[in-house]
């Protein structure tokens, strides 16, 4: 698969993401996806297949935004299966603090599918702003 053929993936998975239309950006993703946050946030962690990462990460931080994220890509680069993403994320939660992060995604394609994905985020405004993943918080 060509690198042009794999940014436009990445692409269309974030202006999925930006619509609203969950059920695409799912499908870019292949069914064994591992999505790895790097840090020590309750947000962290590898999150192994769609099921785990839709219940432990996606779930959880959504459940707390008003409207998803807003994505602009800064920065995209191909090399091979990998495609690199700087970008930065517009949101607001439930309870109206703003949430405004960077991010570095380091995306592997396979197969035409999101395969492995690396974040990389500020943590700090993570934790402070969205908080503990308990069911209590």
């Amino acid at each position: 698969m060509s690198i042009q053929r794999n940014k436009d993936i990445v692409r269309a998975f974030y202006e999925a993401g930006d619509k609203g239309d969950v059920e695409k950006a799912m499908a870019l993703l292949s069914d064994r996806v591992s999505w790895t946050n790097i840090g020590s946030t309750d947000f962290s962690g590898t999150f192994a297949g769609k099921a785990d990462l839709a219940e432990s990460l996606l779930g959880p931080v959504f459940s707390r935004l008003k409207t998803g994220i807003k994505t602009t890509i800064d920065l995209m680069v191909g090399e091979g299966e990998y495609v690199v993403v700087q970008d930065r994320g517009l949101s607001e939660t439930t309870d109206g603090q703003p949430y405004n992060n960077t991010y570095c995604h380091i995306f592997r394609i396979e197969d035409g599918k999101i395969v492995e994905v690396t974040e990389f985020f500020d943590t700090a405004l993570a934790q402070s702003v969205l908080g503990s993943v308990a069911p209590d918080s």
